[in-house]
């Protein structure tokens, strides 16, 4: 059951519930708002209709109006958001202190409302809170390069991987997390529309988030690969279901650099589509 109920003594019959409904279920002519007979399970949980009612009549999957953020106009400022996105630079030197895991929830409790396809928010979020806890998952990592190449199994495209495990078994020089003290990795159900991504979305999201707050971020493709590749067993170790595609990766903290000034882009690569 979808929970679909209406307040009566707030509606307006102004039909703009039924009228922005995805997938078409809630019934436009009866006297009140209500789920058309047979098509509850045609409902992707949306709560278009909730988000959409002006008057905080309507509530659905146990979720109430006033209980939702209201919308404001302006939130962000366009310019503000442009300069943000210029702005944002990959950190690659961060300072060793810890953020706070309460902190650590907020970012990723606002990053979760990321869209996904059929809006299925099925991403995990598998995160380190502690530099603890990040040194055991390196040292893992670390450890997946040396076993493969010391047994002669080190694919050659990857034999760069091994200079980088020697680096840090030899001199502490840590290129693969770059001294960050966390981690955050995404991933979702294989059987999801778009596990790939959703993945990439939600730590969209998260970075321009966390910037917002001068958090550094640093997308990672060589511990993915490591994970992936090396040590496909790395995930269900540290918590990610067997039946997860495994997303994307990306380091956080407080960045130890800071930029006076964005880079400058190169170009815009643009196609403007028009058929014959």
């Amino acid at each position: 059951m979808i929970d679909f109920k209406i307040n009566k003594e707030k509606c307006t019959q102004c039909g703009l519930c039924a009228a922005d409904c995805p997938t078409l279920v809630i019934n436009p002519k009866s006297e009140y708002p209500e789920i058309k007979e047979g098509k509850e399970a045609q409902c992707i949980k949306c709560q278009h209709c909730l988000a959409i009612c002006p008057t905080a009549a309507l509530s659905i999957w146990g979720k109430k109006p006033e209980d939702s953020i209201p919308v404001k106009k302006n939130i962000v400022e366009p310019e503000a958001l442009a300069q943000l996105v210029k702005t944002r630079r990959s950190t690659r030197k961060f300072k060793a202190d810890e953020l706070e895991p309460e902190f650590i929830r907020e970012l990723l409790e606002t990053a979760a409302y990321a869209p996904t396809g059929h809006n299925k928010n099925q991403v995990l979020f598998s995160v380190t809170e502690t530099k603890s806890e990040l040194s055991k998952l390196r040292d893992a990592v670390y450890n997946a390069i040396k076993d493969p190449n010391a047994a002669g199994k080190l694919p050659e495209r990857m034999a760069f991987l091994n200079d980088l495990q020697r680096l840090w078994e030899s001199k502490q020089i840590d290129v693969l997390f770059r001294d960050a003290p966390h981690v955050l990795i995404t991933s979702a159900p294989k059987n999801v529309a778009s596990p790939d991504a959703d993945c990439h979305i939600a730590l969209s999201y998260f970075e321009l988030l966390a910037n917002t707050h001068e958090i550094g971020t640093l997308w990672n493709g060589f511990i993915k690969m490591v994970m992936k590749i090396l040590a496909p067993d790395l995930g269900t170790r540290i918590g990610i279901p067997e039946d997860h595609e495994l997303g994307y990766i990306m380091l956080f903290g407080k960045p130890a650099v800071k930029y006076a000034r964005s880079v400058q882009n190169e170009e815009l690569h643009l196609n403007r589509i028009k058929l014959n």
